[in-house]
């Protein structure tokens, strides 16, 4: 299994946070890409990399109780 660090708390500076979001996501389908030992990417573990992602603020809310 790999895990992701993910930095998504906490943006400020006026970035543009869709295009940080695709940054992520591509980050992420690249480690999932590397970790895996076949050709291709299955189908099955782009969904569970792109679906196993908090929503934009569940972090937020989970932490406060």
């Amino acid at each position: 299994m790999v895990q992701v660090v993910s930095s998504t708390g906490g943006r400020s500076g006026g970035h543009d946070d869709a295009a940080l979001d695709e940054i992520e996501l591509a980050g992420e389908l690249m480690i999932a890409a590397t970790a895996s030992s076949g050709d291709r990417l299955p189908t099955e573990r782009i969904d569970e990399v792109l679906l196993d992602r908090a929503e934009p603020g569940q972090a937020d809310r989970e932490a406060d109780g």
